[in-house]
């Protein structure tokens, strides 16, 4: 079996040296079309990969040979000097990155962000390469949001029909006998050994954050380009509520130790205040930005060895790189299951931190 593959790898590698030895003899004369077209290539690449991981303010499924996104379009709703809706589609949609006009205003998009321009639709530029031009209030209806819309409904849906089912016989039926085992799962191993006892407070919020990120991230893991938890945005806003949870369920022996640590020097205190009361903030922005770059990140190594494929153009690449996607891919999913639980468990030892009695420190004040 291993001179099989021995030899099966000798050949390809051979195929492979002898199509370069005759792509270097024969491009000489030609060089300069070659690497030129080689950089389209990567140019293309990189604008599908952002394309993939960025919002869109429209639905794309696939993209044929021509290049033409074939999807569905979505709600365009922005505040500038009033409201305005539209189709992206329509005749005053951003078609191609061309210039709307909405009522004597012209706007254009650029990288799925709305500016306010003039006719010829320019964007004026600073020093950092990002546009200056103003930005209306956008609220519309994109593709994250609209995903993040569906999956809230169908997991509203799912845990409704299952707390029903339990209403009838409490041997689980239905969705119910998958769902049993990670809802346990995260009652045992997550909330009751990071909170306590008081564990039944929080568990709404926790099962809805472990499984509402799981959904997601499985939705991710399609080839639609369904980058939720991808989103800066999105990770911020569920930092935001274990943040506020936190801070309004701490007691106050955790406000004592944060700002006046029982048993330390009157200096020391001083100086562990504001390093305490920052700690508070960081600790979300922890949560906000693991979830964010690690789902980021994975999309972005799978669909960059992807486009590997139509750089190098060789038998190797044929082989190597589907090979190593499916392996990434692979592992994206055990991250997604990952990610769902860690975001939780982070949140549980928050909330834990926040609510536990110090009942040692009463006990040697008797």
């Amino acid at each position: 079996m291993f001179k099989k593959f021995a030899v099966l790898f000798y050949s390809i590698f051979v195929l492979n040296l002898v199509s370069a030895q005759h792509g270097e003899a024969t491009a000489e004369a030609g060089a300069t079309t070659e690497l030129s077209e080689k950089d389209k290539v990567k140019k293309d690449i990189k604008e599908h990969i952002d394309h993939h991981i960025l919002d869109a303010h429209d639905f794309t499924l696939m993209v044929d040979k021509e290049g033409h996104h074939i999807g569905f379009p979505l709600p365009v709703i922005f505040y500038d000097n009033g409201f305005h809706a539209f189709m992206s589609n329509s005749k005053e949609g951003f078609m191609h990155g061309e210039v709307t006009e909405v009522d004597g205003s012209y706007y254009k998009l650029h990288h799925e962000k709305i500016f306010k321009t003039d006719a010829s639709g320019e964007l004026k530029h600073g020093e950092d390469g990002f546009p200056t031009n103003e930005m209306p209030l956008d609220l519309s209806i994109t593709k994250s949001v609209l995903v993040l819309l569906l999956g809230s409904v169908f997991l509203l849906v799912l845990f409704t029909g299952v707390a029903k089912s339990y209403k009838k016989s409490q041997v689980p039926t239905g969705a119910a006998r998958f769902l049993e085992p990670l809802i346990i799962f995260v009652r045992d191993e997550v909330a009751i050994p990071n909170i306590g006892h008081k564990y039944k407070r929080f568990m709404g919020y926790l099962l809805t954050v472990f499984f509402f990120i799981l959904f997601l991230n499985v939705l991710g893991l399609m080839p639609f380009g369904i980058n939720v938890t991808g989103n800066i945005t999105m990770t911020f806003f569920l930092a935001i509520l274990t943040y506020l949870i936190t801070t309004f369920s701490a007691n106050k022996d955790y406000w004592k130790h944060i700002f006046w640590m029982p048993g330390v020097p009157v200096p020391m205190k001083l100086i562990m205040l504001p390093i305490e009361l920052l700690g508070t903030i960081t600790k979300p922005f922890a949560l906000m930005i693991r979830l964010f770059a690690n789902m980021t990140a994975g999309h972005i190594v799978v669909m960059s060895l992807i486009g590997l494929i139509y750089v190098f153009k060789n038998v190797a690449a044929g082989i190597a790189f589907p090979f190593l996607t499916l392996v990434i891919y692979l592992l994206e999913v055990l991250v997604a299951f990952l990610q769902a639980y860690i975001f939780t468990m982070l949140s549980a030892l928050f909330i834990g931190m926040a609510v536990q009695e110090h009942e040692h420190e009463h006990h040697a004040a008797h």
